[in-house]
């Protein structure tokens, strides 16, 4: 636990985009990336004079879904109000929101906290808004030239959760995003895909001190990063004796620093008042139509239970539902016998090769992933081996080359186990002995890594082929040779 004059406080306020086909308050496609700017527009998005709002049902139907996943309690009344503001790509100059009268209220998201073990971080409120438009810079966006508004996605139908400060540190601010992300997912209300379906504005300040909220987060690992970097700021400036400004900071990605905009509005800044042209929601008698899917916590479980997973890798598997779904495809023509090896296989390997490659895992089936763990499994090759196969799938697949089961890469490149072939395995341990003196020489003063490095000297010469339990007896036996 951090020192209490040093303790970290940290809120999000996270905008997440519905995945509905119209937008909040009219038909308007929200496909805003296509057929051009400024193309998927009407009256209504527009805000011109005598155009009506009207209400996009499927829109709080998603979003009662989210606060019943979230634990929340659905208000009996809840409001729309003008949030009243000029900026370019406001077309009204006031934004419909929810007030002082939110869709829910309360509820909690568990994470892994920093300690180990779970912690409930509570929920302020959950309220329905429109997004406003986009802003297109020509060149650097603090010394452009000029900048375009395209209104395409003005009205998209967003849901703002707001969180108790109840987090500890940057990393875990990424753990709730994470989750978070994950639980959308899994409502099937949200594309993680698309650019701008999650933003993120947090609120950071050291016990006692100012709170300073920073803008402009667009990924996940950029919440981290800058929130890293202000709790640094943050802590410095106390050291050095100077006050902390209550302000709004800007996130500069591209420079991983933070950057003073504005000292922090107020709410009556922004004269709020109730939207004249919508009715107020009575929505609470919907709440039992509203059905929930297995959600991540529960899939984990599950995923411990049916498949004996480790917590560790059950955490990673259902982190993400198209790995969840990949890992439940590869080991579904036999559930006994491939889990435990599909489960690391997938968290621990698959996964590092993926990101290595900047890869989406949509590019690779689970078939070739089964034969791979099949192969494993009877102990057709190793480890080491079964990496090799690994990567040579997945580069196929990059490069959209024809590919090939994990079978035909084994018997291609020669790659499987020299179990029984001793002559080879013996040859190879000589040559690596006779190789590296030095290591034959700390292996008798009692060094145990010379061993290891031994076994790694012997697995390059047979290519990752060699049984690792006959090369370690066999490694034994002829530097007990030497001894005599």
């Amino acid at each position: 636990m951090a020192d209490e004059e040093t303790q970290v406080i940290v809120g999000l306020e996270v905008h997440c985009q519905l995945d509905t086909k119209s937008k909040l308050f009219c038909g308007c496609s929200t496909d805003y990336r296509v057929d051009g700017p400024n193309t998927h527009v009407c009256p209504i998005c527009l805000g011109l004079p005598g155009a009506m709002p009207a209400l996009n049902k499927r829109a709080i139907e998603y979003a009662m879904k989210v606060a019943k996943a979230l634990n929340c309690e659905i208000l009996n009344e809840s409001e729309f109000s003008r949030k009243n503001y000029f900026y370019p790509d406001l077309d009204k100059a006031y934004q419909i929101t929810q007030y002082d009268k939110p869709l829910a209220e309360g509820g909690y998201l568990e994470i892994e906290s920093d300690e180990g073990g779970e912690k409930k971080v509570r929920l302020t409120r959950i309220h329905v808004e429109e997004d406003p438009g986009r802003l297109v810079h020509m060149g650097n966006v603090e010394r452009g030239k000029y900048s375009l508004v395209d209104y395409n996605r003005a009205g998209i139908p967003l849901i703002e959760i707001v969180s108790e400060p109840d987090m500890r540190s940057p990393k875990e601010a990424r753990k709730f995003l994470n989750k978070l992300r994950a639980t959308l997912e899994y409502l099937s209300v949200f594309d993680s895909e698309k650019e701008g379906s999650l933003r993120v504005d947090a609120n950071i300040s050291i016990k006692g001190n100012e709170r300073v909220e920073v803008k402009n987060i667009t990924s996940y690992k950029g919440v981290e990063k800058a929130l890293t970097f202000e709790m640094t700021r943050q802590k410095n400036l106390i050291r050095r004796g100077q006050k902390i400004a209550r302000e709004t900071r800007h996130y500069l990605e591209a420079r991983g620093v933070t950057q003073s905009a504005r000292s922090k509005e107020q709410e009556h800044d922004y004269r709020y008042f109730p939207e004249p042209d919508l009715r107020p929601l009575r929505v609470k008698s919907w709440l039992d139509g509203i059905d929930l899917p297995e959600l991540p916590d529960a899939r984990r479980e599950r995923f411990m239970k049916e498949y004996g997973c480790s917590l560790s890798h059950a955490r990673t598997l259902t982190g993400d539902l198209r790995l969840a779904n990949f890992f439940e495809s590869v080991v579904a023509p036999d559930k006994a016998g491939l889990s435990p090896l599909a489960a690391t296989w997938i968290a621990d390997t698959l996964i590092g090769e993926l990101n290595y490659r900047d890869m989406s895992l949509d590019r690779f089936e689970p078939a070739a992933m089964t034969g791979l763990i099949l192969l494993l499994k009877a102990e057709t090759i190793t480890d080491k081996s079964g990496v090799e196969v690994l990567r040579v799938m997945l580069d196929e697949r990059l490069k959209n080359e024809p590919a090939e089961t994990p079978d035909a890469i084994v018997k291609r490149l020669n790659l499987a186990k020299t179990a029984g072939d001793t002559g080879a395995i013996t040859t190879a341990i000589e040559e690596a002995i006779n190789e590296n003196p030095k290591a034959l020489a700390d292996y008798r003063n009692g060094g145990s890594k010379a061993l290891n490095f031994l076994v790694g000297q012997v697995m390059k010469k047979t290519r990752g082929k060699a049984d690792p339990g006959e090369l370690n007896r066999l490694l034994i036996e002829a530097l007990k040779k030497r001894e005599v």
